[in-house]
């Protein structure tokens, strides 16, 4: 059976290297490519093709959110393995609907780290699997925002939005804030990212 091929990705140098060390040392599993980026992994990502991407949810030129859109698009056969600090529960549920596979916490031991890696490549749950769906998710939101989301996911600015919802520009901007806040999110290109992934589910499903 072939080794499981899989990207590391995060941010600081010596948590990707100790990770790196981890999975190079087990049997069955194979580090084909690093990122400290999430420009650097889609570019390796899209080189290499992975079995398993793992990736940090928080990064300095986007999140692993922004990662996982982009495999669920381009990447249909990689799975991504998120991993999370224990104050991460709310992007932890934006990470499970964007699509991530499974999760592991960033305290895990190796032997952890292996089996979520390994789980998440044979397409079994791994127990740190969180199973939320969207609506909860958005369950928060009220009806203006759930409009609000939904027009950001296609790319809509705050004018055209106003324009959209016979609200005032400003409004919007306050509403957008309480969108983000409230799906643990801090950009909004990161709800664009989110909408693309449920979208890109939808069409498989």
């Amino acid at each position: 059976m072939a080794d499981v091929r899989v990207l590391v990705l995060d941010d600081h140098e010596v948590v990707r290297r100790g990770i790196c060390d981890i999975l190079d040392r087990a049997d069955g599993v194979e580090v084909v490519a690093e990122a400290g980026s999430v420009a650097q992994a889609v570019r390796r990502a899209d080189a290499v093709r992975p079995d398993v991407i793992l990736s940090d949810l928080r990064l300095g030129d986007g999140t692993g959110l922004d990662v996982i859109a982009h495999v669920r698009q381009s990447l249909p056969g990689t799975h991504v393995v998120v991993l999370t600090s224990y104050d991460d529960d709310e992007a932890r549920t934006a990470a499970h609907a964007a699509g991530a596979d499974a999760f592991v916490a960033k305290t895990a031991g190796s032997a952890e780290l292996l089996k979520a890696v390994l789980d998440a490549a044979s397409g079994r749950e791994h127990g740190q699997h969180i199973s939320v769906g969207e609506d909860e998710l958005t369950a928060r939101l009220t009806p203006t925002e759930r409009r609000i989301l939904t027009a950001v996911g296609d790319g809509l600015a705050n004018k055209e939005i106003a324009e959209q919802l016979g609200i005032a520009e400003k409004t919007v901007k306050n509403h957008v804030t309480s969108v983000l806040a409230k799906m643990g999110l801090k950009r909004r290109t990161q709800v664009v990212a989110w909408a693309t992934a449920r979208r890109a589910q939808s069409f498989r499903g």
